[in-house]
């Protein structure tokens, strides 16, 4: 694997998720902050969006409007010059925090939760995958998934792939034209199945934990490992070819491909990822690097 040299693109955040690369920048959520940004090549930030409910999940529609999760009261948001508005309340379809999101070219959006109260250390179970059509309609198409975090669509929009944090695996469906999936299958085994019902015994089973993630023109998927300190890239079926390493003391939570290339590989960096240590201290990075081969699909 190539020993690969990481530069800090921007400090101080509180928990960064969410990383895209939109209209030649980086877009990112700062849960703790409640912040959306753009942040640019000199690593300055521009606030876009301030979100009470704590941002996660960005895309933007086919008009150009901006998506985002509200992730404490289940809402998927529109925003516009720094105001948001209700696309959709999925409280009811929701048994923890909203989660990350992607749209399709069609402006579907596919969007899971966490299934349970991690943070409060609650009974750990599975969670659904929702769909929120562009007139704010819901519907669940896949339920049981564990932890259902990043995803990613392929650039024939065919496939979605769905990291599933807490069941050491990425999972695959087919992504009709209706907007609905079937063949559910495993992309990525990457360790056993996991069992139990505490939070300690779930994380215990943890051999990688994907985490956000960002698909590649060879059908490659980089994930954020949240267990391993790293952003791993995946061959289909799981084997790991290539991983870039976070500092001493970092984790990595969310990647993205972007930069004008497609090649740069922007990292979502902190000490860990528990709300009562990340709230309360600026201790969050941007860091970035280049990678061999560039972006593909969706976001």
């Amino acid at each position: 694997m190539t020993t690969r040299s990481l530069t800090t693109l921007f400090t101080g955040g509180a928990f960064f998720e969410g990383p895209r690369w939109h209209d030649g920048t980086w877009w990112v959520s700062d849960f703790y902050r409640r912040t959306i940004s753009r942040i640019g090549a000199d690593g300055a930030e521009q606030v876009v969006a301030e979100v009470a409910g704590q941002p996660s999940g960005l895309g933007w529609l086919p008009d150009g409007t901006l998506i985002a999760v509200s992730m404490t009261d289940h809402r998927l948001l529109r925003v516009s010059d720094g105001r948001t508005t209700e696309l959709a309340d999925l409280s009811e379809h929701c048994g923890g925090h909203l989660n990350d999101l992607v749209v399709d070219e069609a402006g579907r959006v596919y969007v899971g939760d966490f299934g349970f109260d991690l943070m409060g250390g609650g009974a750990a179970r599975t969670a659904s995958l929702k769909r929120v059509d562009p007139n704010g309609t819901v519907t669940v198409v896949a339920e049981g998934l564990q932890f259902p975090n990043g995803m990613v669509i392929t650039p024939d929009g065919g496939t979605l792939l769905v990291d599933e944090t807490l069941g050491n695996r990425v999972t695959a469906f087919d992504l009709a034209p209706d907007g609905s999936l079937t063949d559910r299958r495993v992309f990525a085994q990457l360790g056993p199945e996991v069992t139990g019902t505490t939070t300690e015994e779930v994380l215990g089973q943890l051999v990688v934990a994907p985490d956000g993630c960002t698909l590649d023109a060879e059908g490659h998927l980089w994930i954020a490992d949240a267990v391993g300190g790293r952003a791993a890239r995946l061959a289909p079926g799981g084997e790991v070819v290539d991983e870039v390493r976070a500092p001493e003391g970092l984790g990595v939570f969310a990647c993205a491909l972007g930069g004008d290339d497609g090649r740069t590989l922007l990292l979502c960096s902190a000490p860990d990822f528990y709300a009562h240590n990340r709230a309360p201290v600026r201790e969050a990075v941007l860091l970035t690097t280049t990678v061999d081969v560039p972006h593909a699909g969706r976001p």
